[in-house]
């Protein structure tokens, strides 16, 4: 096979994986992009419109403000992370997963086809509560392309830890046990709706172990200028958790980890 026929057919390989995943999340909208929608606008009605009156302002700007970036990067870790479970962890138990294992396709090419789609959904729910935020907060931008570059990033992160569940998934319980026990926990103290400078000396350092603070405040960054971290290290950090992360997806993928019985 000649480099542009294979090139062609991996990109239509491609292709039609993330068609398949992008026709599943738009069929089903009504599950798939307005309850997390709801879900935050009741965060910016309870935590910004009512609690917000009370705290005033954090980091040196309304208490509404400084959330906005927060529950949108909590909507897109979520539904990047969700969406791949489910979705590869239903072509498994389906057992139409095979028919992708036997076809001509490299490990990468179905990977990048999955975890496209969870991006899709990701920045699709993102940008779907960025404009709640709008109604509540205004629309703030600071720098367009850290905005942009760490929003696609994270879902990118999320959507191959998500896959690494998939993986491992024996049952449908078992594709909600780290998104409940792990996840939530980690992102609700990530800096979400509070400033880790307000942190006593330990708390803090115990704090910035965690990845998603990095996240959540270069995404703050990107939308209104401030951080309690560096940019740079929270791109260094992003960048080698995604490729720990794409290494251990291919070779589980390579290997049939979980696919092959």
């Amino acid at each position: 096979m000649s480099v542009e026929v294979s090139a062609r057919s991996y990109w239509i390989g491609y292709q039609t994986i993330l068609i398949k995943e992008v026709t599943r999340i738009l069929r089903i909208w009504a599950q798939t992009l307005i309850p997390p929608v709801i879900t935050m606008s009741l965060y910016f009605v309870i935590f910004g419109a009512i609690i917000g009156r009370r705290v005033g302002e954090m980091g040196g700007m309304p208490y509404m403000d400084f959330i906005v970036p927060g529950l949108i990067m909590l909507s897109v870790i979520t539904n990047s992370y969700g969406n791949i479970t489910s979705s590869f962890f239903g072509a498994k138990f389906g057992k139409h997963v095979e028919e992708l294992l036997v076809s001509p396709l490299p490990p990468w090419i179905i990977l990048a086809g999955y975890v496209s789609g969870a991006v899709f959904r990701a920045l699709t729910v993102g940008v779907l509560v960025w404009l709640v935020a709008a109604v509540f907060s205004g629309f703030h931008m600071h720098n367009l392309l850290v905005t942009f570059s760490i929003l696609l990033l994270t879902a990118i992160v999320f959507s191959l830890a998500g896959f690494i569940n998939a993986i491992y998934a024996r049952k449908f319980d078992d594709i909600s046990i780290i998104p409940t026990f792990v996840l939530q926990p980690l992102t609700y103290l990530g800096g979400v709706f509070f400033s880790v400078s307000l942190l006593p000396g330990v708390a803090q350092q115990i704090a910035l172990v965690n990845p998603i603070v990095y996240m959540v405040n270069a995404f703050r960054y990107g939308l209104l200028g401030v951080s309690d971290v560096s940019l740079w290290l929270a791109y260094a950090i992003i960048l080698g958790f995604g490729t720990v992360l794409f290494a251990v997806c291919l070779n589980l993928l390579s290997r049939g980890v979980g696919l092959r019985s």
